[in-house]
């Protein structure tokens, strides 16, 4: 079904009193479809704004409201976020020389509180990605609203990872967000009914600020389980933008977006500081460009940082990312002017220095509450020996780690495992069953999958191309030549050092996501053979609990150049 809203572009402000009683009427009646939430919260006024499909079944027809032009120019700030993924405590820096730690929520929710202390007239945005994690998933992301409502964000785009537990999950747990959950693309399959609320607009001081959301169509198709959208369909995002951007131009002077697509992020702690792994904001710089009249992209999904915003020559739009993982916090200060383009006074992505900033008290105690209420995830499963950070293009040390974990579970010849799926390191020491399934914190079960020797060099070979980062594996080693346009040679393949045989069958172990075609791999799919009752979280917690002591794995099982 294409996407067609016709006549269907309204909207109203809840708190007047103008708006005929009907009206005000069918607002109120269909406000638990749509999210209608009308409120006033530390000077802001925030002006409700929904797709009109079902309020047309009753005929109403909203006018168009006048609004007069800022006659001065007014400074404002926009703070702003992206694919925070339930990142709660402070990460080791290990990239840099001024702190020791950086990030965790209660740190980034202190860092907030001080800028807008400093300038009252600010919007707090975020891109995308609240949920994963343990306490994200033990809360069935209850607990992950609850905090973004305490920190006071104004409005927050709907990223991929908040369909972790299922669109109804989702749909019932936003309903106890204090701010608008945003998404303008994502609709219920075979109809035009929109899944989320498409976008609101906000007053700060004089100016009034249209925030719409978007998701890209990648992050939607290939980064969730299919049976995790099952029942929705996307559109665009650049039909649905120049559908709604020139409508909230009637009602707004500023247009702003909230966007979640392009390449996924790179699932490395120390990125910032790897240049290699910057996955680009190709698609948002394309957005920009095609739609008139978006004054600026907060961007996320590719949690590829931008020090300073890049404005689009074209169309003057600013696009703005942060690197996630709550580890820095974006200043935009920007000067309006009516009929001119948003001119840019300073910004920065101020770093969370986990070592000199407070916690904040109120969102500290939301996480230790969650955590008391959870004391099966505080429990030591096992010792680390050794350091086990990621490595997105490259092998890395836990990736290795949950391979093997994998394998041995599976009783495999290999045990496969993709970077995206990697959500934290793991350090040496004493881990908890908390700690092991950060790093893989989702619902995938173990599938096993028998394939020839023929087909296993295919499912390598794209692995290679390092479109979602590079495979780990466990039992299987190999030797390749990487070509910049990202075609590879085989030098060596093994399977317990001995060559693979195109016409030999092998088993392979690996999460059920990956093995129902989840990032491209759709050639795994018609090779599965079964697939486990445990989850790939309590694998590895019992991987950790059989071994006592887990020896961080050597690299070299892949050697690349």
């Amino acid at each position: 079904m294409a996407f067609s809203l016709g006549k269907r572009d309204w909207a109203s402000d809840r708190d007047d009193d103008r708006l005929p009683a009907l009206v005000r009427w069918g607002l109120q009646r269909f406000e638990w479809v749509v999210g209608i939430l009308g409120r006033r919260r530390q000077g802001r006024t925030v002006a409700v704004g929904v797709a009109s499909t079902l309020l047309l079944g009753l005929g109403f027809v909203m006018p168009a409201q006048g609004r007069a032009e800022i006659a001065e120019a007014e400074t404002f700030q926009i703070l702003y976020t992206n694919d925070i993924e339930s990142v709660y405590e402070p990460l080791p820096a290990i990239w840099r020389s001024d702190m020791t730690h950086i990030g965790g929520l209660a740190k980034l929710a202190s860092l907030i509180s001080r800028y807008r202390v400093q300038e009252p007239k600010s919007l707090l945005l975020d891109a995308g990605d609240l949920f994963t994690g343990s306490l994200s998933k033990a809360t069935q992301g209850r607990l992950v609203f609850d905090l973004y409502s305490a920190i006071g964000y104004d409005a927050v785009n709907i990223g991929n990872h908040e369909f972790e537990y299922g669109w109804q999950t989702l749909a019932f747990v936003s309903q106890r967000a204090r701010f608008p959950l945003l998404n303008a693309n994502i609709f219920y399959e075979n109809t035009d009914i929109p899944f989320g609320r498409a976008y609101v607009i906000l007053k700060v001081g004089s100016i009034r600020v249209a925030v719409l959301g978007l998701m890209g169509v990648d992050a939607f198709i290939n980064t969730m389980m299919p049976s995790h959208r099952q029942g929705l369909r996307i559109v665009a995002p650049e039909a649905v933008a120049a559908h709604w951007v020139p409508r909230l131009r009637q009602e707004a002077d500023v247009v702003l977006l909230l966007t979640h697509q392009g390449r996924t992020a790179p699932m490395q702690t120390n990125k910032e500081a790897d240049p290699d792994v910057q996955r680009g904001f190709e698609e948002e710089y394309a957005l920009a460009g095609a739609v008139d009249g978006i004054d600026l992209i907060v961007a996320g999904h590719t949690d590829h940082g931008l020090q300073t915003p890049i404005r689009h020559p074209d169309t003057q739009t600013l696009i703005v990312e942060t690197f996630g993982q709550g580890m820095h916090l974006g200043v935009l200060n920007l000067r309006y002017q009516a009929g001119q383009p948003l001119t840019v006074l300073s910004s920065d992505l101020v770093p969370v220095n986990a070592d000199e900033l407070p916690s904040d008290a109120a969102v500290l105690a939301l996480i230790q509450t969650a955590r008391s209420e959870h004391p099966e995830l505080a429990a030591v499963a096992g010792t680390l020996v050794g350091h086990a950070p990621r490595k997105y293009y490259g092998e890395s040390v836990v990736g290795n780690l949950v391979a093997d974990a994998l394998r041995a579970h599976a009783k495999t010849d290999i045990g496969m495992i993709t970077p995206g799926a990697l959500r934290a390191d793991l350090t040496a020491g004493s881990v908890t069953v908390e700690q092991i399934r950060n790093v893989f914190p989702f619902l995938d079960r173990v599938s096993t999958i028998r394939l020839t020797g023929a087909v296993l060099k295919d499912v390598v070979r794209k692995g290679l191309q390092r479109e979602y980062g590079l495979p780990q594996y466990s039992g299987l080693t190999l030797t390749a030549e990487l070509a910049e346009a990202g075609e590879d040679a085989f030098i060596s393949i093994k399977i317990n050092n001995l060559p693979v045989i195109d016409a030999k069958e092998y088993t392979l172990a690996t999460g059920s996501f990956t093995a129902t075609g989840g990032e491209g791999y759709h050639l795994l799919t018609p090779h599965i053979i079964g697939t486990s009752e445990a989850l790939v979280a309590d694998v590895l917690v019992a991987y950790f609990k059989s071994m006592g002591r887990v020896e961080a794995p050597d690299l070299g099982r892949q050697t690349l150049r």
